[in-house]
């Protein structure tokens, strides 16, 4: 095995762009500064990214790690106890090199389809604090649909413009915060609006367990959760103005049932929040944002 272990970004040429070279970006001889970064990224249509890669790379704590342990390999050729030391933490991280070259280069081609009308936007220091903050995510995200959730968020993020940067910050925050279970619920719902408690669990699971059971006890904690959170809600009546209805309440005791309410309940239908549908548009969903509207 050589000493100086290659880890490159751009190996495939997925992104169609003729001026970006197959390979790129090479991990262990990044220059500190954009130019001679730019030089490596090559022509002046791929120099676009360079702030984004920077962006993205000094929000992933393992990236400075695995420059200086691949440039310290050939100072210490003495130390060949370290030397395989080295080689093993830089082979573990081989393949975290490699799906951070596929994310850039996924994100990449979804940027050159929008033209050049966001060049101002994926330039500015407001968009560049965004990716840091994606890219840290996407590095700690423990599933794939995390990384690919999080991919669509900041590649919609650059050319959207009928919501704030506040909201990208709370979807990255919910995209942390929840599980897959409860992507699961919010699914189901986004497929099915007015679905009840007891219809989500039927697509989702199947057969409905004891209302005593640790499954009840997960699937009310994740409609909980969901709901104030802000992503699901009780669907509810409206007036002309976007007004809530309140509910009617019944005075009348007779026939009220001893038992509490089902974790299955079968006849209050749930909705997304408008927050919840924007959410389930641009970060579930493969979507064309709409520059400039």
């Amino acid at each position: 095995m050589a000493n100086a272990m290659p880890f490159i970004f751009g190996e495939r040429k997925a992104m169609n762009l003729q001026d970006l070279p197959a390979h790129s970006i090479v991990l262990g001889k990044v220059e500190a500064s954009q130019e001679a970064l730019s030089e490596k990224l090559g022509g002046s249509r791929a120099k676009k990214y360079v702030r984004f890669v920077i962006a993205a790379l000094s929000s992933i704590p393992w990236i400075g790690g695995v420059m200086a342990a691949s440039a310290s390999l050939n100072a210490e050729k003495n130390q060949e106890e370290i030397n395989d030391l080295h080689r093993m933490w830089l082979a573990e991280h081989q393949e975290k090199v490699r799906e951070l070259s596929s994310a850039f280069v996924h994100i990449f081609s979804r940027l050159e389809s929008f033209g050049d009308d966001i060049k101002e936007r994926i330039e500015s220091p407001e968009y560049l604090v965004l990716v840091k903050k994606c890219f840290h995510s996407w590095d700690e995200a423990d599933t794939q649909d995390k990384k690919q959730m999080l991919k669509k968020l900041i590649t919609n993020a650059s050319a959207i413009k009928l919501w704030s940067d506040d909201l990208v910050r709370l979807f990255i925050a919910w995209i942390d915060q929840y599980h897959e279970t409860h992507f699961l619920v919010i699914k189901e719902i986004y497929r099915h609006p007015g679905s009840t408690r007891a219809q989500v669990w039927d697509k989702i699971r199947g057969a409905r367990p004891r209302e005593d059971s640790a499954e009840a006890d997960l699937f009310k904690y994740l409609v909980r959760d969901l709901s104030t959170g802000g992503v699901i809600r009780q669907e509810r009546e409206t007036d002309g103005l976007g007004n809530f209805y309140k509910k009617e309440r019944t005075s009348s005791r007779e026939g009220t049932s001893r038992v509490m309410e089902s974790a299955f309940e079968n006849t209050k239908p749930y909705v997304l929040t408008a927050l919840g549908k924007q959410f389930v548009h641009y970060v579930m969903e493969d979507v064309v944002p709409q520059i400039g509207t």
